[in-house]
């Protein structure tokens, strides 16, 4: 069959297909830079290009796959096996107990004590300073993610060390459950930030008191490890020695060395643990080619399957390099690093949780994975599952957040193309990421980083409604088969939304009756069963709070708590009455107009930006209701749009609740400028419109956005993309 007639949803298959080699060449987990970054070309390449039918080629590439994999197999880099864990030596028995040598622990505990002593003041929680008590998860080896193919002895096996504070050394077991305490509770901090802007990549150092422990294999002999702190090294007698640097030293291994257990301590505030090793030559010749059949094994892969353009990838590169510039602004350690997130937050309940998810789905234990650790959702809840899948994927890392961040940019464009004038969308996407304006109306990319990067679940939510929105609409030229699997695809992606965030219940309520509408109207019924099939997954919610809880419960149960739902529409009728009254100073209308002013002041929270959102919702009004020129699906996002509005009227403001919102309202408010508002201004201001229209700038920026055009092999035809914005849907 010749390209052009193979089905669109045959064409996704085989690029997913072909991203699955690409994915068992690196191998699992994934959560070295390099590895990432072939991931992420590789899908640039694949999605921007076309994928090869013949079956010679899909068999060579199978079979390159297969070099590859035997080539890790046979001849890896050699391992270090590597055990770490949180140290808290408070407890009766604790030495007994904690599973480490004897000796280990009993200097570990003389630092912990002189570090955290027991004065009476600590006993007293009004001072801040109360004890955190030692419980098992204290004793030997934490859960490692990175370890959970490999096998490990203890926590994980490692090619290598270097680390210049543990923050940068991933250990995932600062972010368990079981720490998720804030620093105000409690003597034992578990991080400092450096909040001044030039510290991009040394923002955060670990307070949590923990060791690593290191036992090195015979190829290792001759290699030099280097450190900087307190390190505990094993002698013939099982005892240890503890050698101390002020400054970075070094230390060669000897035969003696192999097998010994040594250990870094990173405790006392006043010695900072830094730590790494400098690999012998064959070491490194070994790790080079480990990395060399990764790197041969994808680009034969793309080479063999894929047929693609450098100028096609133009724009996707551009826009990840953009995307990454603002990622590492934010936060540098959200790019492969792994940092403590902060305790007593949302975000590190979910990470905890979906550590705990994988440790009962590695015991077999299937109805606690399941179970989420919350019989009733109190959380949101499908967060700690993606953080999860996102450790069986990508290790101790946060890559899975992270490239659902690299893919808004991507879906933001791919919304507004589908209404705007090309020059337009690609104006506001290279805003979007590069220029922080947006922060003021919500439609930053800058935003969405800072909600992903702390783990809150907003950002996940948000993409998978933009995606879900962007296949709800499919071309009018997409045959049959595609368009159902679309809308299949696109309704699931709505339940994963609203399970993700359960106040997009209502936006998505909207467009799924748009769409049913419009099937009805076309008497199209397999569209309503795609759409019917797709959506049915959201019951999974309510099963797990009934089978688990025994409540009948759709999402979670703290939506009409006080501490959220600030407003109820009833106290607004209460508010009502009091004005009626005269009564100005009235409770209810003081809360009122104080949720007013912080739904209307947005993400920035400035009162300036209150008469421009204002405006921008009043646009919302004429296109959702009064605009029957403009295109249905638009009309359904504006109504969409004002009833999440009407939550911000309601629930507590926090800028990340409301970022899609913001985006939304921004999109229709472009569409309504670029159909309506322009031509107004011209008939306002004829004249100033003249002159501009004649003037240089003018004829520069037209220029510019030309050879921007030009640059990225874009069109300027929107005909060619969607219809119009008058066009009824297909």
């Amino acid at each position: 069959m010749p390209e052009q007639e193979v089905p669109a949803s045959g064409k996704i298959w085989r690029k997913l297909a072909v991203l699955g080699l690409v994915l068992a060449a690196i191998g699992l987990p994934i959560n070295s830079l390099l590895g990432y970054g072939l991931l992420v070309l590789a899908a640039v390449l694949v999605f921007n290009g076309s994928v090869s039918q013949d079956w010679q080629r899909w068999g060579g590439a199978a079979l390159l796959t297969v070099v590859v994999i035997a080539g890790h197999l046979l001849l890896p880099a050699p391992r270090i096996e590597e055990g770490h864990n949180i140290f808290i030596g408070d407890g009766e028995g604790a030495a007994a107990s904690s599973g480490l040598p004897q000796d280990a622990f009993r200097q570990m505990a003389a630092q912990y004590a002189a570090q955290y002593p027991r004065e009476p003041h600590c006993e007293d929680e009004a001072h801040g300073c109360s004890r955190i008590s030692r419980s098992a998860s204290q004793d030997g080896y934490a859960f490692s993610a990175d370890g959970i193919y490999g096998h490990p002895a203890y926590s994980r096996r490692v090619t290598g060390i270097s680390f210049a504070d543990p923050v940068t050394a991933r250990f995932g077991v600062v972010n368990d459950l079981v720490y998720n305490w804030s620093d105000t509770s409690t003597d034992i901090q578990r991080f400092s930030r450096d909040r001044r802007f030039w510290k991009i990549f040394d923002r955060f150092h670990l307070k949590l008191p923990l060791f690593v422990m290191y036992r090195f294999p015979a190829d290792f002999i001759g290699s030099a490890l280097c450190w900087r702190g307190n390190v505990l090294w094993e002698g013939a007698d099982e005892r240890f020695a503890a050698i101390n640097h002020a400054a970075m030293t070094c230390q060669t291994l000897q035969s003696d060395d192999v097998g010994r257990r040594i250990i870094g301590v990173s405790i006392l505030h006043n010695a900072p643990l830094a730590m790494q090793l400098k690999s012998k030559a064959m070491i490194r010749v070994r790790r080079a080619l480990e990395a060399g059949f990764t790197i041969l094994g994808v680009g034969g892969i793309i080479l063999l399957l894929v047929r693609w353009s450098l100028r096609r990838a133009l724009l996707p590169l551009t826009l990840i390099a953009g995307a990454l510039l603002i990622v590492v602004l934010n936060d540098a350690l959200f790019v492969g690093g792994f940092r403590p997130l902060d305790g007593g937050d949302d975000g590190l309940t979910y990470e905890g949780y979906g550590r705990l998810i994988i440790r009962h789905l590695l015991a077999g234990d299937w109805a606690a994975a399941l179970r989420g650790e919350e019989s009733v959702y109190v959380f949101t809840p499908a967060l700690r599952y993606f953080r999860a899948l996102e450790g069986l994927v990508f290790g101790d890392t946060f890559l899975g957040y992270l490239s659902v961040a690299l893919a808004l940019p991507f879906l933001v464009f791919a919304l507004f193309r589908r209404f705007l004038p090309v020059t337009w969308a690609l104006g506001f996407i290279l805003l979007f990421v590069f220029v922080p304006i947006g922060v003021l109306f919500g439609s930053s990319f800058t935003l969405y980083v800072k909600a992903a990067s702390r783990g809150y679940a907003d950002p996940l939510a948000f993409a998978a409604f933009l995606a879900g929105l962007i296949l709800l609409m499919p071309p009018a030229a997409a045959d049959v088969r595609a368009r159902l699997t679309a809308t299949a695809g696109a309704a699931l992606l709505f339940a994963l939304a609203v399970f993700t965030r359960p106040n997009l219940v209502l936006a998505v309520g909207v467009m799924l009756a748009a769409a049913a509408w419009f099937a009805l109207r076309q008497r199209r019924f397999d569209t309503l069963a795609a759409l019917v099939l797709g959506f049915a997954p959201i019951l999974l919610s309510p099963l797990h709070n009934w089978v688990f809880g025994h409540a009948l419960i759709p999402f979670s149960d703290n939506v009409i708590r006080p501490e959220t739902m600030r407003m109820l529409p009833t106290d607004y009728l209460w508010a009502l009455w009091e004005l009626l009254r005269f009564d100005f100073a009235g409770d209810h209308v003081v809360r009122g107009l104080r949720q007013l002013a912080a739904w209307l002041s947005g993400p920035s929270e400035l009162l300036a930006m209150i008469p421009i959102h204002a405006a921008a919702n009043i646009i919302l009004v004429r296109v959702g209701v009064f605009g029957d020129r403009f295109d249905p699906w638009l009309r359904s996002i504006a109504l969409a749009a004002l009833l999440q509005h009407g939550i911000g009227l309601c629930y507590i403001v926090y800028d990340r609740y409301h970022l899609l919102t913001w985006l939304l309202t921004c999109l229709v408010a472009l569409v309504w400028i670029d159909a309506e508002g322009l031509a107004l201004l011209k008939h306002r201001f004829s004249q100033w419109d003249h002159r501009w229209a004649k003037s240089a700038g003018s004829a520069r920026i037209d220029a510019a956005f030309a050879k921007l055009r030009a640059f990225y092999g874009l069109k300027d035809d929107r005909d060619q993309i969607v219809a119009p914005v008058t066009r009824r849907p297909a």
